[in-house]
Parts: C-alpha cells; structure tokens; sequence
C-alpha cells in the first residue's frame, strides 16, 4: 500500500502537475491556429517538469514506486490526450495516432501485469524515453504546422516511427528478461 509520504514527493508532484496539464491541452486544441504558441510553451513547461521530476527524485532519494507510476503514466496521458485531439481534427495520419496509442496501451498493460508479476514498477528505460521525446517532437512539428515535406520533418518523423517500434520491442525483452531470471530483486 502506498503512504502520503511516499505520494507527496517533490518529484512526484510536479508529475501530477504535468498529468493535469492534460486539461488545457485539450481545450487549448480546439483552437489550434490562434493557440499554437500557447500550446508549444505548455508543452516546454510539460517537458521540463519530466526532466526537473526525474531530477529531483534522485537528488533529494525520492525515488519511489508512486512515481515510477506516476511519471509514464502522466506522459502517456498528455501525450494521448494531444494525439486524440489532432486526430480528431485531422492533423495527424490515421496510422501515426494508431502507432502512438497502441505503444503506449500496450506498454501500460504489460507493465501492470509485470507489476503484478514481480510485485515492483519497473522503471522507465532510455530507449523508452528518447521515442517519447521524438513522439513529443513530431506533435510539436504538427501543431506548429511545419511544411511536411521539409526534411527535418520528414526526419523526425520516420525517426519517431522507428524508435515507436523499437522501444517497444525493447520493453518487451525486458519484461521477458525479468520473468525468465529474476533480475527484478535489485529493481
């Protein structure tokens, strides 16, 4: 069971700060041309909080299970709720919302099952962390409305698409390495 102390960590606020930044994002969208520098700061501010959360979890020993849930969980959710949004306006591809969604569906159901496995949240991995990244980039890319024919979008964009396959292979390998010897005892 999780305790109020291990809950309201510095870290760990600042990711459920992040986790309700969901909100505006979603209103701000229905509006996409007028807000979009409204939009692109929010998703600065979003991005610096996930890093200064991380940051602040090892610095000050808060590294806890709360937030091992709490900070995928809060990116999966503002990035979900972009990709919804822009799909429902017809920013994004079909198979780019389906891509992004998918990972992150089944990323989050394999580590609940993990969790209930190994009876501990595996923590997020780079790999994991560099495709959010490129994923959060493409979005900005959309929202910015960048010509889709210009190579750096065009870069991003396959790069993203790659690293949307790969972490979750690599996520994959890691959950059947922990189930097939044990390494989750010095998790």
């Amino acid at each position: 069971m999780m305790n109020s102390k291990e809950l309201y960590t510095k870290s760990n606020l600042l990711s459920l700060l992040r986790l309700l930044l969901a909100i505006p994002f979603w209103f701000l969208l229905e509006d996409l041309h007028s807000s979009k520098y409204i939009i692109f700061s929010l998703c600065l501010f979003a991005a610096a909080t996930d890093i200064l959360d991380g940051y602040l979890a090892r610095k000050f020993n808060e590294v806890t299970e709360a937030g091992k849930i709490i900070d995928p969980l809060a990116d999966k959710i503002v990035v979900g709720v972009i990709v919804i949004k822009l799909y429902m306006l017809n920013v994004i591809p079909d198979y780019y919302f389906y891509l992004v969604l998918g990972r992150d569906l089944l990323i989050f159901i394999g580590g609940i099952i993990v969790s209930k496995k190994i009876g501990k949240v595996l923590p997020s991995n780079m790999l994991g962390k560099i495709a959010v990244i490129s994923i959060s980039i493409v979005i900005l890319l959309f929202i910015l409305d960048v010509n889709r024919s210009n190579v750096f979008f065009i870069s991003f964009y396959a790069l993203s698409i790659i690293l949307i396959f790969a972490s979750f292979i690599g996520y994959l390998i890691r959950a059947v390495e922990f189930f097939n010897h044990r390494k989750y005892e010095s998790i």
